[in-house]
C-alpha cells in the first residue's frame, strides 16, 4: 500500500487509487507523455457513493482549467465532459452508487464532437469545440477538479471512492477498441497515460491498493 508522497512509474494492473475522504488537497497527479492534442480518448473505472458534484478526470493547461474534464453534476443528474472550457451534458444515466462504472470520453477537434461511453454504451455525439487543440503543459489530476493550472481545489467538489484503469490516447478509439477496454480484453494501452506504466505522484491522503475481488 502506497500513501502520500509515493511517485514513479509503475504497472498498476489489478490496483486502484482510493480517496477515503473529501478534502481540498488529496489527489493523484499524472504525467502526460505529450503536450498537444487534436484528438483525445480517456477511459477509466470508478466506484463511489457520492451524491454531490465530483470529478473523475481533470486536465488543465496554462490557457484553460477545464481543457479536458469528466465531471458529475449532481443538481443536473448528468455527466458533463468538458473540452476547451466548453461542455456537453449527458443525463438519464443509471449512475448507481457502490458499483464499479466504466466511463470513456472521446473528442476530435476537426469535427468538434465529443462522445461519452457509459458502462459500454455509446451516448449521443455532441458538439463542444472545434479548430483549437488542447495545447500547453498539461496537468492531469485524479480526485480533484482544477479551477486553476494545478490547483484551485475545493473540498465540496472532491472525489471520494476508488479509481482504476486510467488510460489516455491522443486519438479516438474505435467502438471495438472501447468495447475491448470495457470487457478487459486485449487493448493497446494509452500512449499519453498508461495504467500499466503510470507516471504519478500521490499528494496527501490517497491510498494505492489492490482491487477488491468478489469471491464466487
Amino acid at each position: 500500500m502506497l500513501t502520500a508522497g509515493a511517485a514513479g512509474v509503475q504497472d498498476l494492473s489489478e490496483q486502484m487509487f482510493t480517496f477515503p475522504q473529501r478534502s481540498n488537497t488529496a489527489h493523484v497527479r499524472l504525467t502526460a507523455s505529450r503536450q498537444d492534442f487534436s484528438k483525445v480518448t480517456v477511459c477509466l473505472r470508478s466506484f463511489t457513493d457520492l451524491q454531490s458534484d465530483h470529478p473523475l478526470f481533470s486536465l488543465a493547461t496554462p490557457l484553460r482549467d477545464n481543457d479536458f474534464l469528466i465531471f458529475w453534476k449532481e443538481s443536473s443528474q448528468a455527466f458533463q465532459p468538458h473540452v476547451n472550457n466548453n461542455r456537453a451534458q449527458y443525463r438519464q444515466l443509471d449512475y448507481e452508487p457502490n458499483v464499479w462504472h466504466t466511463i470513456c470520453s472521446t473528442w476530435d477537434s476537426t469535427s468538434g464532437l465529443i462522445q461519452l461511453w457509459f458502462d459500454g454504451k455509446p451516448l449521443t455525439r455532441k458538439f463542444v469545440s472545434s479548430g483549437s487543440n488542447i495545447t500547453g503543459n498539461p496537468i492531469i489530476v485524479l480526485g480533484q477538479e482544477q479551477d486553476s493550472h494545478g490547483g484551485g481545489f475545493q473540498a465540496d467538489q472532491s472525489f471520494v471512492g476508488s479509481i482504476s484503469d486510467v488510460h489516455m490516447w491522443d486519438y479516438v478509439l474505435s467502438p471495438c477498441e472501447i468495447q475491448n477496454y470495457v470487457n478487459d480484453l486485449n487493448l493497446t494501452p494509452g500512449n499519453v497515460v498508461n495504467w500499466r506504466a503510470l507516471d504519478f505522484q500521490i499528494v496527501d491522503r490517497v491510498l494505492l491498493e489492490n482491487k477488491q475481488q468478489t469471491c464466487h
